[in-house]
């Protein structure tokens, strides 16, 4: 049973020096290339079996087992695209780097540990989690196929979970875009009534916006976030192209929101004289806690960093594609662990840091995880 976590122990400047490897290449959602391809070369080379996909660079490696099913864990591998020091790169703020290496190392950890396992161990690397695409393709390719167990990890800021600490579960809410363009009448401005102003018409749905009420207690909220109208101070202006962002505690908050959204769309439209056209795009569903995973998830933590640093349920107002597959497939225990690392100061600033020596404890609890899944899952089975 130590066997695997002695290895994580032992191989910790190799484990960092891999994030530092993986924090350099980073590469935008869709075009992860070089990432798959270190990744996979990595783990072919232990002796997993690695199998890819046409059209993109998402991968699946295992660990064979002897019975039916397969424990799952998942990693995502893209970068954001960002403006750092004035220059829009690819950039690692949001660690996927750390979730690929945790992933990494778990699947090295215990396939070098020649442990007795009684499922197929799958390790799933996803592009395009920024897109909140990548979690839908990898569906398509089948890697869920026979899934009794799917981990996940995250790393959390330091207002969320403490260094040291870990979740066994991320309460992430959903999200959607939607972009519009308002279609009005174009004018001199010093003959406004002859024309329809579409900067008008997105006062007014912003006013409807903030009045929008939901009944249940969730939380949620509606905000434009973009509005691009105009080029001359004395023209009403023709269109006007705007973004919405739109979040909710729950799936069921969300239909709702959306559905009221849609509803002040048609009636600003209407009583503006406008035309508003819109789509909805980027849309994540809110997270489903799973009792039985979550409890596997506080058993790992609680092994390997004992019960005065297993945090409660981390909640966060942020999305993540991850919840896909739980949403796709509710018959899965699945969990996203929510890794403690004193990261600040915050995801997706283009300054981000935090304590890479969370990824060994990471390892270790992913690892933990795998292990007890594979024995519980059984269990269940019987």
């Amino acid at each position: 049973m130590d066997k695997p976590f002695q290895f994580i122990t032992d191989c910790k400047e190799q484990i960092l020096q891999t994030y530092r490897e993986l924090h350099e290449l980073a590469e935008p959602s869709w075009e992860e290339q070089r990432t798959s391809r270190y990744l996979q070369e990595k783990l072919s080379s232990a002796g997993l079996q690695v199998t890819s996909f046409a059209g993109h660079h998402g991968f699946i490696a295992e660990i064979p087992g002897e019975k039916e099913g397969v424990i799952a864990l998942r990693a995502d591998m893209d970068a954001l695209v960002q403006e750092v020091n004035g220059e829009i790169i690819a950039n690692h703020s949001c660690g996927h780097d750390g979730h690929s290496t945790m992933a990494l190392y778990t699947a090295l950890a215990l396939k070098n540990s020649d442990m007795q396992l009684s499922h197929t161990i799958r390790f799933i690397f996803q592009p395009a989690e920024e897109l909140a695409e990548g979690a839908l393709q990898m569906m398509e390719e089948g890697v869920l196929n026979d899934v009794l167990f799917l981990g996940g990890v995250h790393v959390r800021p330091h207002t969320e979970v403490l260094f040291g600490q870990a979740a066994p579960v991320i309460l992430h809410g959903s999200s959607s875009t939607i972009k519009g363009v308002i279609t009005g009448t174009p004018a001199h401005a010093a003959r406004p009534e002859e024309g329809n102003n579409p900067i008008e018409a997105a006062s007014m749905l912003i006013q409807s916006l903030q009045r929008i009420r939901l009944t249940g207690g969730k939380k949620f909220s509606i905000k434009m976030t973009e509005l691009h109208s105009g080029e001359t101070s004395n023209s009403v202006p023709a269109s006007a192209r705007f973004t919405l962002d739109i979040r909710a505690e729950a799936n069921e908050t969300m239909e709702a929101l959306l559905e009221k959204t849609v509803h002040l769309l048609k009636s600003t439209a209407a009583l503006t004289e406008t035309k508003i056209d819109y789509e909805t795009a980027g849309y994540s569903p809110a997270a489903i806690e799973n009792a039985a995973a979550v409890r596997i998830a506080r058993q790992a933590i609680r092994s390997v960093l004992g019960e005065e640093n297993t945090a409660g349920p981390c909640i966060s107002q942020g999305a993540e594609d991850f919840h896909f597959y739980t949403w796709k497939t509710p018959h899965i225990a699945a969990t996203m662990i929510g890794l403690g690392c004193d990261l600040k100061p915050g995801l997706h600033h283009p300054q981000m840091s935090f304590n890479t020596d969370a990824l060994i404890y990471g390892t270790k609890i992913l690892t933990e995880m795998i292990i007890r899944a594979d024995r519980e899952m059984e269990a269940d089975k019987q």
